[in-house]
């Protein structure tokens, strides 16, 4: 694509355009106005949806991005807009979402020198981008954004900066785009060692209680089909991370659960025992492992991972599988055979209903009066025949979501897992329906992370984005809360809400809106909300103190796992 004699903003359009990049998330400012100014121009081509405030703007393009398995993009000015994205960018790194934004800068000749709005956005973000540039020069604007789009999207994705002093917005250049192939010293996907894929089959032959544990590397990858594949063909029972569900359906037979902090009994109390533990596209996140001195200790560890990074960083392996898993999962599926483990999946069945009667039966089935988290999730199941996106915020209600949601398709949880961001779900879900425009969405939050960015209901009004908003309100910061009472002696430090009347704030904004208060109302209402075919907002009032278990408390081991 060459065109003479543009202006730099210009130029930063085409090349948006260049990348397939058709839907941005943003907010205008003095430092980025001739983009904006230049957009004006392009609005056939390129939409602009104006979130409320520039950390919404992150997080609607996690969410886009998260759905789509494209690139999201947002768009900020200098200064405060810039160091409002900072958040989402952190998000978007601890948890490899692909991202660009593009921030606005003073003229490159009052740099250094504390003008109105200059942030040093490039060395407040460079711990937490994959990458970041300032341009000052107008040419630089072809190469630079060919190189973000290719960084943020390859190997083990992630957000990208790009800051853009605005003398540099202004000047003009003959334009040139050249996709970026590739970028010296940086290999994004290692080679594939055909030796680590003999070693690991021999490890797994070798095996009598073999468990995979799987991340979002699966989806990352778009490797569900190769996965599936391995899991069936070697027949060895499977859990995964918040960031790894729906990579297979939740009722595929050999989806044990959740592992984790709050995930299922079975997988957490038998990684402790299985003989070969098998991670794929996952990190060993402390949430994941509880205490590392004690952390699978009997087992030989096979790590399939892109990042070399990630290698012998939390847990040594035993044999270290490096490589894309959409590459690696079919050479060490050749290589596997399935053996019955029938005494193994047993162990899984018996954990499983101990969990059952001690807390699913609880939550999905209360016999108490107040409702509970979990029958709400229920409810949600039910109505939307486990196709939905559940996007999902931080606190009791996230893990509530993520343990008891159940999924068909790949894609269908948005959480915001390394960071735990609350706020995160709003602009997520309204991010997320329009990346996936053909999908019920659905944002489960809580009270408190919900007022974080209550303003983003305005995105979602001027949009007319069809997500659907369930509020889960205890009047409390729920997960701090619950911290209290079991480790805290009851002591509710700041940690009650004084709640405002959230329908009458989504009414403010033009939405349907409805509040639960009873078990009786709850069905109806959550079917009302799916059948509509605009934003709606649900308010359901759930047990104040009810807390989520099973729990790994901090620091303890996978195998001290709580019940109650």
């Amino acid at each position: 694509m060459r065109k003479q004699n543009i202006s730099g903003s210009e130029a930063l359009i085409h090349c948006l355009l260049a990348e397939g990049v058709d839907l941005i998330y943003g907010y205008p400012g003095g430092a980025i106005m001739p983009f904006y100014d230049e957009l004006y121009k392009f609005q056939d081509k390129l939409q602009h949806v104006l979130t409320r405030h520039e950390q919404g703007a992150t997080h609607a393009a996690q969410g886009f991005a998260r759905v789509s398995g494209r690139v999201g993009v947002c768009v900020a000015t200098s200064g405060p807009g810039a160091t409002n994205l900072v958040t989402g960018i952190a998000d978007a790194m601890i948890d490899s979402t692909p991202m660009v934004c593009i921030t606005g800068q003073v003229p490159s000749h009052l740099l250094g020198s504390d003008a109105f709005q200059e942030t040093d956005i490039i060395g407040i973000s460079n711990p937490v981008t994959k990458w970041n540039y300032q341009i000052t020069d107008v040419n630089e604007i072809p190469e630079i954004l060919a190189k973000a789009f290719y960084i943020a999207r390859s190997g083990r994705p992630g957000p990208v900066l790009v800051d853009i002093t605005k003398d540099a917005q202004f000047a003009t250049l003959d334009f040139d785009y050249t996709p970026c192939k590739g970028v010296r010293s940086y290999k994004p996907v290692p080679e594939v060692d055909p030796t680590s894929i003999d070693a690991a089959a021999a490890v797994i032959a070798n095996a009598k209680k073999p468990l995979i544990v799987w991340g979002q590397g699966v989806i990352l990858g778009e490797a569900e089909k190769e996965f599936k594949a391995f899991v069936e063909t070697s027949n060895i029972p499977a859990a995964w991370t918040i960031l790894g569900v729906s990579a297979i359906p939740t009722s595929h037979p050999q989806n044990v659960g959740m592992v984790g902090m709050h995930g299922n009994y079975g997988p957490n109390m038998l990684t402790n025992e299985c003989d070969v533990l098998i991670a794929i596209g996952m990190r060993f996140d402390d949430r994941v492992t509880g205490n590392l001195e004690s952390y699978a200790k009997q087992a030989k560890v096979i790590h399939l991972e892109i990042d070399p990074a990630e290698i012998d960083k939390n847990v040594l392996a035993d044999v270290a599988v490096l490589g894309d898993v959409k590459q690696t999962l079919p050479l060490l599926t050749e290589k596997v055979k399935a053996k019955p483990y029938k005494e193994w999946f047993e162990s899984f069945a018996a954990h499983d209903k101990i969990e059952f009667d001690s807390v699913i039966k609880g939550d999905l089935h209360p016999t108490k009066d107040g409702l509970t988290m979990g029958e709400v999730l229920k409810e949600i199941n039910r109505a939307s025949n486990s196709d939905a996106v559940i996007v999902s915020d931080v606190g009791q209600h996230q893990m509530i979501a993520c343990r008891y949601a159940t999924f068909n398709h790949s894609k269908s949880n948005v959480t915001s897992g390394g960071l735990g961001t609350m706020g995160f779900a709003l602009p997520a879900a309204l991010g997320a329906k329009m990346g996936a425009p053909d999908r019920e969405v659905v944002a489960v939050i809580g009270d408190g992370g919900f007022q974080m960015t209550i303003q983003e209901l305005g995105t979602i009004f001027q949009t007319q984005a069809a997500v659907k908003v369930v509020v889960l309100n205890n009047d409390f910061l729920g997960m701090v809360r619950q911290w209290q009472q079991l480790f805290f002696d009851k002591r509710y430090a700041s940690t009650e809400m004084v709640n405002p009347d959230f329908v009458k704030i989504a009414e403010g904004y033009f939405l349907d809106a409805k509040r639960v208060t009873s078990r009786d109302e709850l069905g109806k209402a959550v079917d009302e909300m799916m059948a509509s075919d605009k934003p709606y907002f649900l308010e359901v009032c759930v047990e104040k103190e009810d807390n989520v278990f099973p729990m790994i408390p901090s620091g303890a081991s996978v195998s001290e796992i709580r019940l109650s």
